[in-house]
């Protein structure tokens, strides 16, 4: 009898097993009806920026999504044009925001960054700016990985897509996302903007 219980919780833990890694792998058909479902909002009324890495944030969301429920809290119950610039602490070194005032930049004045430990939820609290994004693998290395800041670099002349950042719009960064802020859009000086920064699932 004890035999036949140890072989069913083995097979259990096997099935659960099994059920998390096809859901950590999501297909991207599979990933774009999540996103749209939307179940992972919780109430969260922001749009989501169209070049979205859909299968990676499915992926990153179910493995970590108590940080991710925390983040969209966050940005859900927060009156965010309150928040003073500096560091914001959620859930310790897994989940913070840093929130910026000041001027945009011209576009060869910015310049490519990616990380590795954190991804970035970038939103805008006042003002609009213009972010590109683009898979840094191919890319030339102009500042290595710096394991302390969590950032690197990459030549500026480096192609990419660009999206306008505006109060109503979250993009979201994955490893594999470097992106270029901080661009100037007509009419938009100065901008207030915030970044969460979660830590990234393996």
């Amino acid at each position: 009898m004890k035999k036949v219980s140890v072989y069913k919780i083995a097979l259990l833990a096997i099935i659960c097993f099994i059920s998390t890694a096809a859901s950590a792998q999501m297909s991207e058909s599979d990933a774009k009806a999540w996103v749209k479902n939307g179940e992972w909002r919780n109430g969260l009324m922001l749009n989501m920026y169209a070049g979205l890495n859909k299968a990676e944030f499915a992926k990153q969301y179910q493995r970590n999504k108590v940080y991710w429920d925390k983040a969209f809290a966050f940005l859900r119950t927060t009156q965010l044009d309150t928040l003073s610039v500096g560091k914001h602490v959620i859930d310790g070194d897994n989940v913070f925001v840093t929130v910026s005032e000041g001027p945009t930049k011209d576009y060869d004045k910015t310049g490519w960054e990616a990380h590795r430990k954190y991804l970035d939820v970038h939103l805008m609290i006042r003002g609009k700016e213009r972010i590109g994004v683009m898979n840094p693998t191919n890319a030339r290395i102009t500042n290595p990985y710096d394991e302390t800041k969590d950032v690197g670099n990459f030549d500026p002349a480096t192609k990419g897509d660009y999206y306008v950042a505006d109060p109503n719009t979250m993009l979201i960064f994955f490893p594999l996302d470097s992106h270029r802020p901080s661009i100037h859009v007509d009419g938009y000086d100065t901008v207030k903007k915030l970044v969460v920064k979660i830590k990234v699932a393996e």
